[in-house]
């Protein structure tokens, strides 16, 4: 695909969550049809996608028929199987690239990714055995975090070290999947920011939130961040290397540690991101609408902020907040259509607003 989509083309999403529910109404808005693929049923995407793939990703019928359905693919989760992009690759073009799922999918290759690019990074080993272990808790110490290299999100597959002697337990929790040790980083704040990159190398950057988390999972980002502009625009130029280092296509969630020496990059997310919710209601063109124009080949929006936001995740029992909340006139809501709010579930968000400071 060279030439943008017209208007009344079909966007292909790789699952059905409240991410592929927020880019489908985006994608609607540009007058353009969504066409989901996710195994489960009355999934939040359903509800507002035009079409709904109900599959497996090992059914290659099924793949089959909607890479052959749709104009171009995009995804609103990391770990989709490799056997499933092989046949999909070959029937549409997948946006954002293989290489940029590759390297988020597994965090040893994100991290060497980013040092060889000349980004920081927290100290880092892999960890196979338990003699592996040993010898990364010599090298790094702790306090440190153990990771599994894949499929971790919200806080989950992780185990912390509070001091060496933990490294057995820790090493347990892994279950025998692979992982890698990180060091602890002594930041003041986490940041991050939400770039996008179109088809012909334009990038455009949101500005940086901070993010504050609860029990591993998001609970509030706040725009403007508490740091100087200096490491704002900091920021901004490492999402946009790291974008082009990745001839990316579409939004990208880059996580980063503001620390005494500077910034280092805890994560990338080759995807909208659950901290660029508040672009929703704080620009003109929010983090679903810019994806959209990325992967349909069209023109960035310029993403500029014309108000100062808290987002703030609704997470299980928070939904009896939301008759209070739907009452509050700077309030924005927004709910995923989830029909249990069980805890530690993403049930929707809210954007607080205030004028721009």
């Amino acid at each position: 695909m060279t030439k943008p989509l017209p208007t009344g083309a079909t966007i292909g999403i790789l699952g059905g969550g409240q991410l592929g529910r927020m880019l489908s109404v985006a994608a609607s808005r540009l007058g353009f049809k969504t066409c989901i693929f996710e195994p489960g049923g009355d999934c939040p995407a359903s509800h507002v996608a035009n079409y709904h793939f109900q599959a497996s990703y090992d059914d290659t019928d099924a793949l089959r028929k909607f890479g052959e359905a749709v104009d171009v693919i995009t995804y609103e989760f990391e770990n989709i199987p490799t056997s499933a992009l092989d046949q999909l690759e070959a029937l549409c073009e997948v946006r954002p690239n293989r290489r940029a799922l590759t390297i988020s999918q597994d965090r040893m290759n994100e991290k060497a990714f980013l040092q060889e690019i000349g980004l920081n990074v927290a100290p880092f080993m892999a960890v196979d055995t338990l003699e592996d272990m040993h010898e990364a808790v010599a090298e790094i110490g702790a306090p440190s975090i153990l990771k599994t290299r894949t499929l971790g999100y919200d806080g989950k597959g992780q185990a912390r070290l509070g001091d060496t002697g933990d490294a057995d337990a820790a090493f347990a929790v892994m279950n025998g999947a692979s992982a890698v040790l990180e060091g602890f980083v002594d930041f003041s704040c986490e940041i991050s920011v939400i770039g996008a990159r179109a088809v012909d190398g334009q990038v455009a950057c949101f500005d940086p939130g901070q993010n504050v988390h609860r029990d591993g999972i998001l609970d509030t980002t706040t725009v403007p961040a508490s740091v100087s502009a200096a490491l704002r625009t900091d920021a901004v130029l490492m999402a946009g290397r790291i974008l082009n280092a990745l001839d990316y296509v579409g939004v990208l969630g880059v996580e980063l540690f503001v620390t005494p020496a500077g910034l280092i990059v805890n994560e990338i997310a080759p995807r909208v991101h659950n901290s660029g919710h508040w672009t929703q209601n704080g620009c003109v063109i929010d983090q679903f609408e810019q994806h959209i124009r990325a992967v349909a080949g069209w023109p960035l929006g310029d993403g500029s902020r014309h108000a100062d936001v808290v987002m703030e995740n609704l997470i299980g029992a928070d939904m009896d907040k939301v008759p209070e909340l739907s009452a509050d006139p700077a309030v924005a809501l927004h709910l995923y259509g989830k029909a249990d709010a069980k805890p530690g579930r993403k049930m929707g968000h809210i954007n607080r607003i205030s004028p721009k400071g």
